[in-house]
């Protein structure tokens, strides 16, 4: 475990590194990361026990979480490069922490670069002092940890509306969670078409490799490839975009 620099008590020095890896922030970052377990160890249990009684088989139930494993690949190779790119200036468990939480690492960064901006200075400007990378770990933190405040505060409420919704129309219930995920996603990656024509290019390379993935999947009866998929997309429209952009 690191030890706490001497220099970890002057607010006004520069040495950031002497208080991004003091003993009381790998704590919290691994606190977080046990969370995680305990609540995925739960999500598992629960699907286990709740499956015989919607008659969903036990080869469905793995298959599914074989399908979610791969499909985590794609998006956690954006976090790694985002972690990446943060641990200059927030250090390693900081960052830890950061991408252990629900919520945008753009999101909380900008509130971050919003605290060190209200106290004079920038991310990894040469004012960026102790004082201000407590001020602006303290602003990413509270920005990731509402995100978690809001999910387990509304969960509860959209489940009640849920079933009420439910006994109503069925039918609508069956529409809104794929209407609402059609829609996020949609959104996301129409953000990305007015950036530049490598975004655009690359948009369209990844949605072209996902429906040949499909496509080949119910061709020739390949469940495997259909889990595989989205990540398949994404790796061939990495390798696209870094092509075309080193061209």
């Amino acid at each position: 475990m690191p030890q706490i620099h001497p220099l970890a008590a002057n607010p006004t020095s520069t040495d950031i590194w002497a208080v991004a890896n003091t003993p009381i922030l790998w704590i919290c970052a691994l606190g977080v990361f046990a969370v995680i377990f305990v609540q995925t160890y739960l999500y598992i249990k629960a699907a286990r026990r709740a499956a015989p009684h919607i008659g969903m088989p036990t080869r469905e139930l793995k298959e599914s979480f074989r399908a979610g494993a791969v499909a985590s690949i794609g998006p956690s190779l954006a976090v790694v490069l985002v972690a990446i790119a943060l641990l200059a200036l927030f250090g390693t468990p900081a960052v830890l922490v950061r991408i252990g939480l629900i919520g945008s690492a753009s999101t909380e960064t900008a509130s971050a670069s919003l605290a060190a901006i209200s106290m004079g200075t920038v991310l990894g400007g040469p004012e960026y002092t102790q004082q201000v990378f407590a001020v602006a770990f303290m602003a990413m933190s509270l920005s990731g940890g509402m995100w978690m405040l809001s999910t387990l505060v509304l969960t509860p409420v959209l489940k009640r509306g849920g079933k009420k919704l439910a006994k109503a129309n069925p039918a609508v219930m069956a529409l809104i969670p794929a209407a609402a995920l059609l829609g996020a996603f949609s959104m996301l990656a129409i953000a990305e078409l007015p950036k530049s024509n490598i975004h655009a290019v690359t948009l369209m390379i990844s949605a072209a490799t996902m429906c040949l993935c499909l496509f080949l999947a119910k061709l020739l009866k390949a469940r495997w490839l259909k889990e595989w998929a989205l990540g398949f997309a994404i790796m061939v429209a990495i390798a696209a975009a870094y092509l075309m952009h080193t061209a």
